[in-house]
Order: structure tokens, then C-alpha cells, then sequence
């Protein structure tokens, strides 16, 4: 076998920190405007927008604290007590003192108090409608995936679970594969066009050919959003190849690629192949791994250049019975 190489350093780009507080900053004016926070009141009330909020934790908790909500809320514990002492004087909230704990006061909010609440929270859920009135399902979607998307990458809390979902390829689907593979191999190893013109060719020609009976793709979502996809195609009667295992950097570790492979190797079972065979290449170590763990044999190695890099490409080989 080809002597071993040593892998690449992988890159990653990044833009400048200036860009990016440019881009949130701008967001930040364009969302506060219109979603109404300037406006001297939250949705025309007397309330501002914390008040809202603290209203809105109070309503959903069965028991709260003032130091719960300074810290769900991140709120100055004055600043916090004055709202409640508004809020007493309303007649919007109680305090009870803990039968468990006397130390602790519990606070809630007052039958007038869930009435102001339930009035301003359809009031907001009726302004948001109407922004989001006449635009498309597709639209939406998007919008929702993007929101997510900015609410994970902000969070303070990283571990927050994430939805991982899989379906069968769909239009559309086949394109971002192509553009995906593309631009997180360029970016992470440094290979250049010609792969991209490599994957291009094999999923055209999986879309040409594609045989329900025989064949699938599969994609991987997180939180509505494509994170990951493999291809399982035809190579003989008896034998299937395994194509295009990918896992979108940001949703890795979270176990999607053996998730792929899984759907794989079982859909060749089905189908009635005796072997299932791919190609990789010997930098690709976490594809590797995935394969060695579910019983893959390295049965062949090559040294090659095909996409601007020297390389080691690796034959792998599963047999099904």
C-alpha cells in the first residue's frame, strides 16, 4: 500500500471582526424599528418592552422569585424591583411568602395582572401575522431557519439541544449538495474547483438515472436547516457504492454521519446487495472512522493529485452477507 501522507493544514476563512459587529449593529436598528421597540410604549401601552418581558416570565413560570428573574431576564436586581413595585401599585402582582422557605417570596401575577398580559400577548402575536402576512411558505421557512440560527450562534449556552431530522432528497436538494461539498473542501483542505466538477458530475448523473428501487439520497436537517447528506447508488447487481458523506461544520458531533452510513448500509441490505464500497481519501480522518467502526476494509490505497493537491485516495469495501 502507498506510504502515508501527512494531511494538510486545514483553513478556515474568516471575515473580518469588523465586518460582522458592522452586520449585527445594522440588523440590531433595522429589527428594534420594526418590531416597534423606539415606540414610547410596547405595542401602544403603557408598559415598556422589559416590563412586557418580565410580565411574560411571570406568566409562564408556576412559581418565580426576583432572583429568578434577574437571572433569566439578566436584569439589575434594582432596576428589577422597581418594576415590581409598579406593578404592585397596578395591582398586577402579588408576593407570597414561601411556606418551605420563609427567606423566599414567591411573586405572581394577580388575576388583573393575567388580563393585561393575555390582552398584549395577542395583540403581539396579531402584529407579528401582519408582518408576516403574503409571505410565501418558502419565505417563512427560511425566516424561521435564520432565527433559530441566530438565536443558536448567539446563545450563551451551547449545549442547548438541537432537532436532527433526515428525509429523501427533493428539488433544490441536489444543488446545495454540490455547492456545499464545493466550498467546505476548499475551505477546510484546500481543494480546488476540479472536485467540485467531480461531485457536480456524480449527482447529475444520480438525477438522470436514479432508480427509487435501488438508490437514495438522503439529507440531514438541524432545526429545519440541511446540514448533512450521502448518496447510495447502483454499482452492480451485487454491489452498491456509498457517495458524498458530508457534515456541515457547525453540526458535527452530533452524531449525523454514522446516522448517514446507518441509512445506508441498511437500505442495501433491503435492497438486496451483497457489498458496499466507497472512495475517500486518507485526510478525510473522521469519515474514516465512521467507516471503520461499522466494519468498512481498507482494501486498497493510491496516490493522486486530482484536485490540486497531492492526496491518497482509499478503497473501502462491507460486505452485507
Amino acid at each position: 500500500m502507498a506510504a502515508r501522507q501527512r494531511s494538510p493544514k486545514r483553513r478556515t476563512r474568516f471575515l473580518p471582526q469588523s465586518d460582522t459587529v458592522g452586520a449585527i449593529r445594522r440588523f440590531n436598528r433595522f429589527y428594534t424599528r420594526r418590531i416597534g421597540v423606539l415606540d414610547e410604549g410596547m405595542l401602544h401601552s403603557p408598559w415598556s418592552l422589559t416590563e412586557v418581558r418580565v410580565m411574560y416570565e411571570l406568566a409562564h413560570r408556576t412559581e418565580s422569585t426576583a432572583a429568578d428573574l434577574v437571572a433569566a431576564l439578566g436584569l439589575d436586581a434594582g432596576y428589577l424591583s422597581r418594576i415590581l413595585r409598579g406593578f404592585e401599585r397596578e395591582k398586577l402582582v402579588t408576593r407570597k411568602r414561601s411556606a418551605n422557605d420563609a427567606r423566599q417570596v414567591h411573586l405572581a401575577l394577580t388575576p388583573r395582572g393575567r388580563r393585561v398580559f393575555s390582552a398584549l400577548d395577542k395583540r403581539q402575536s396579531m402584529e407579528v401575522r401582519g408582518m408576516i402576512h403574503g409571505m410565501p411558505f418558502e419565505a417563512r421557512r427560511d425566516l424561521e431557519v435564520t432565527m433559530r440560527k441566530i438565536e443558536r450562534l448567539l446563545s450563551c449556552d451551547p449545549a442547548e439541544p438541537r432537532r436532527v431530522s433526515f428525509r429523501t432528497h427533493r428539488p433544490g436538494d441536489i444543488g446545495w449538495v454540490v455547492y456545499r461539498h464545493g466550498v467546505i473542501y476548499w475551505q477546510e483542505y484546500g481543494w480546488d474547483e476540479r472536485f467540485e466538477a467531480v461531485v457536480g458530475e456524480i449527482a447529475v448523473r444520480f438525477l438522470r438515472t436514479f432508480d427509487r428501487s435501488s438508490e437514495r439520497c438522503w439529507i440531514a436537517e438541524v432545526d429545519g436547516e440541511r446540514a448533512g447528506c450521502v448518496f447510495l447508488v447502483r454499482q452492480s447487481r451485487r454491489v452498491a457504492k456509498l457517495r458524498l458523506l458530508l457534515v456541515e461544520p457547525d453540526a458535527r458531533g452530533l452524531g449525523i454521519g454514522g446516522s448517514l452510513v446507518d441509512r445506508c448500509i441498511a437500505f442495501a441490505g433491503k435492497a438486496g446487495y451483497r457489498k458496499l464500497t466507497l472512495w475517500t481519501n486518507s485526510v478525510l480522518d473522521a469519515a474514516r472512522h465512521i467507516y471503520q467502526e461499522r466494519g468498512f476494509r481498507l482494501v486498497r490505497e493510491a496516490k493522486h493529485r486530482t484536485f490540486g493537491r497531492g492526496l491518497i485516495g482509499q478503497y473501502w469495501e462491507l460486505d452485507l452477507c
